[in-house]
């Protein structure tokens, strides 16, 4: 069976964000969980905890080092373990310790709109402030804006970078990221990539861990197997320090490294070690998705523009086209179809929506059946 076909109804039974949000007839395309069932290595490796009450805290590096041999499998980057890797809280709040490890209060962070908001609220509620470098129009890196940026009036002390990119779904190129630490070397820069959709990118495609570029040495990276193995209830994350950067791991806030749970631990390590063939299967259903949702809205809502990426298993899609006011807001009271509202992304982005392809085929083509509906 493929992994994206949990029946609709089954999934209405779920009480997490994005299935109890909305009322029950609207159909939730939004938040960043999957339709899947738990991987039974992760199920196992739960129950197993559970039944011998193992609900004490976590120990050991066994995390890092599954994420590790993955690295090194997946994309030939060597790390050293626990030199480079310490465990910690989930990607955001990795983001904030590097953060805070490496910035100060009142200090320029540089983002790159549309960009996910978490982005946005993390430099903004903790005292920082936002320097953006919008994405081209093709929803790619900028380096002239980024570039601008770092040497602009702000002089900003840290970059945040999405990698692949949360909505694009850009996945950056070996050149595109060794300018850019190229940049951050010349200005100064401090860079953190949040890599947790690293594993979701179409087959024939290659990720490049930040990290392993040419001045990757100096950077951060945050990572999670929440995402590609859709653990979101289980809090865990990593922050992995480039080798000329593993200082800033011995700076990070003293409760960084204490904020993942014992059964979080061992459902991304089951994960890792356990559930490989896992990603190989469902980013080919993805990319299947990407392309139904091309022809699907191109059959029925041409005016709407969106072309496939191959990073994430998210669509950003413009419907400036349609003239509503509000496309997502429309969609979702009149459609009874929920996307994540463009605006969120980036104030210029009102016209957007984004939409959560980690679904069944058939909810796709329901999807945009009723995004043409509702007008």
């Amino acid at each position: 069976m493929p992994i994206l076909s949990v029946p609709e109804a089954e999934l209405r039974s779920r009480t997490s964000l994005k299935w109890h949000t909305y009322d029950p007839d609207v159909l939730p395309m939004w938040v960043a969980e999957m339709d899947t069932e738990l991987h039974p290595a992760v199920r196992e490796a739960l129950l197993v905890a559970i039944g011998r009450s193992d609900t004490g805290y976590p120990y050991g590096t066994a995390y890092a080092e599954a994420f590790a041999a993955m690295a090194r499998a997946r994309w030939g980057w060597e790390l050293d373990v626990p030199a480079q890797v310490r465990r910690a809280g989930d990607v955001m709040n990795s983001v904030l310790a590097a953060m805070d490890a490496t910035t100060s209060p009142g200090d320029a962070i540089v983002i790159n709109p549309p960009v996910y908001p978490p982005f946005q609220q993390v430099v903004s509620g903790y005292r920082r402030h936002i320097c953006d470098a919008p994405l081209t129009a093709e929803g790619r890196l900028d380096l002239g804006t980024l570039e601008a940026a770092f040497a602009g009036p702000d002089h900003p002390t840290a970059y945040l970078l999405c990698s692949p990119h949360n909505p694009t779904g850009a996945v950056h190129t070996a050149d595109e990221l060794t300018a850019v630490m190229a940049l951050a070397a010349r200005y100064g820069v401090q860079v953190i990539t949040d890599e947790i959709h690293a594993c979701l990118v179409d087959p024939g495609t290659s990720f490049v861990p930040l990290l392993t570029v040419p001045g990757g040495e100096t950077a951060i990276s945050v990572t999670s197997a929440g995402k590609a193995w859709n653990l979101a209830a289980f809090k865990a994350g990593l922050i992995v320090a480039g080798a000329a950067a593993t200082n800033v791991l011995g700076t990070l806030p003293p409760l960084a490294q204490q904020s993942t749970g014992h059964l979080a631990n061992l459902a991304h390590t089951a994960a890792l070690t356990k559930a490989q063939g896992w990603i190989d299967e469902i980013v080919v259903e993805i990319a299947a998705n990407k392309q139904l949702l091309a022809s699907e809205l191109a059959a029925h809502l041409p005016e709407v523009a969106y072309t496939p990426s191959s990073g994430t298993y998210l669509a950003w899609v413009d419907c400036s086209a349609l003239g509503l006011p509000d496309p997502s807001r429309h969609f979702a009271t009149v459609g009874r179809v929920a996307f994540s509202p463009g605006v969120n992304f980036a104030r210029s982005h009102k016209q957007w929506v984004r939409v959560n392809l980690a679904c069944s085929p058939d909810l796709v083509v329901e999807g945009v059946r009723r995004m043409a509906a509702s007008l």
